[in-house]
């Protein structure tokens, strides 16, 4: 049993923790101080100027968030981990670029992230438990009011970029993280210096427009609240914005620079499912709601339901070209049980004919 009371037994049990993290999967293990009231004061003007749209849970939770005390008393330190989940499948251009496909955020095309790290995380803590008498923690995947960019970025795992993600010099973005509250007085790791420098591609490339300035995200705009979050319909001048982005989407990521030392993961739950990396908006369209369970069970697109799944599906058709097999797909539908997909399919459409008219 490794005696943690010291100082010299702290930083010990501490760079243990880095290798057993790594033993687990994780590419960095880094540990935080609880310093986090700049975050917290960004964090406040974001909520103040309703960038939040229907996210109520980011008001409701507000403060809680920068003070992991609060959310879990007796915590002194955050141990937060990082996992790469990039997998190697069809270029993300080259799916973008092709109108009948429908385009998956590369983090959603494997297994659920929440289950994956949870686990690795649980065991993690395990093995500090095993090592360290008197152990307290409570371990956290995106699962609670949890600010995990800043504190990540506070355990030295990288800087949050423009476009309000995390950024590693030597891995990009294409990361998870986690993390595990403790009352371990551990040795905190040093923050990193931040490197956008100058660069503002991720504002310049984003389709809605919805980075409104660096560090500042308009989620009502961001394609990922639109597809994923919002529970209604998406506001009809946004959809032709949307293209065929039909859960998240990736393009800030795609063209952030550091995002060319980002690794294939080596992780086996995060190989593509189901085709998911080049699928044909059509093909996906026509599967019943038993099929969508079935197929995307373990998927964090199952979170989402099938109505929303369909929802999106038939934004993606309605900016795709006017072949015979994307205009069928949606005529198949225009009766849907639900009222969200009949309108969306609706608008569709009429996007079709619309084209077909200016055509003459």
């Amino acid at each position: 049993m490794v005696q943690a009371a010291s100082t010299d037994g702290l930083r010990a049990l501490a760079g243990q923790i880095k290798d057993w993290g790594r033993e687990l999967g994780f590419q960095a293990v880094g540990i935080a101080d609880l310093d986090l009231g700049q975050a917290e004061a960004r964090l406040a003007a974001w909520l103040a100027r309703g960038f939040h749209g229907e996210m109520a849970y980011m008001a409701r939770h507000g403060a809680r968030r920068a003070r992991p005390a609060e959310l879990v008393p007796g915590t002194v330190r955050v141990i937060t981990a990082r996992m790469d989940y990039l997998p190697d499948s069809t270029a993300a251009g080259a799916v973008l670029a092709d109108g009948e496909k429908a385009f998956v955020a590369r983090y959603a095309l494997g297994r659920d992230y929440h289950k994956v790290l949870r686990g690795r995380l649980q065991a993690l803590a395990d093995r500090i438990g095993a090592h360290a008498s008197g152990f307290g923690y409570r371990v956290f995947v995106d699962s609670a009011p949890v600010m995990e960019v800043a504190l990540a970025a506070r355990a030295g795992l990288g800087w949050q970029g423009k476009h309000t993600l995390l950024i590693s010099r030597d891995a990009g973005s294409y990361f998870f993280v986690g993390e595990i509250y403790t009352d371990l007085p551990l040795p905190a790791d040093a923050p990193q210096a931040e490197h956008c420098g100058t660069c503002s591609r991720c504002l310049e490339v984003c389709p809605t427009r919805a980075i409104v300035a660096p560090y500042s995200l308009d989620a009502r705009r961001c394609i990922s609240y639109l597809t994923i979050e919002l529970k209604g319909s998406i506001p009809e001048p946004l959809r032709p914005l949307i293209g065929n982005r039909v859960y998240g989407c990736d393009d800030c990521q795609l063209a952030c620079p550091w995002n060319k030392y980002a690794r294939i993961t080596g992780e086996p739950d995060f190989r593509v499912r189901n085709g998911l990396d080049a699928a044909e908006l059509a093909a996906l369209f026509a599967w019943t709601e038993a099929e969508f369970g079935e197929r995307l069970a373990g998927s964090a697109i199952r979170r989402i339901g099938y109505e929303r799944w369909s929802r999106n599906l038939a934004v993606g058709l309605g900016n795709a070209p006017s072949t015979a097999p994307v205009v069928a797909a949606l005529r198949a539908r225009a009766d849907d049980a639900s009222a969200l997909v009949r309108e969306h399919v609706a608008w569709a459409l009429a996007q079709h004919r619309a084209r077909a008219a200016a055509r003459g």
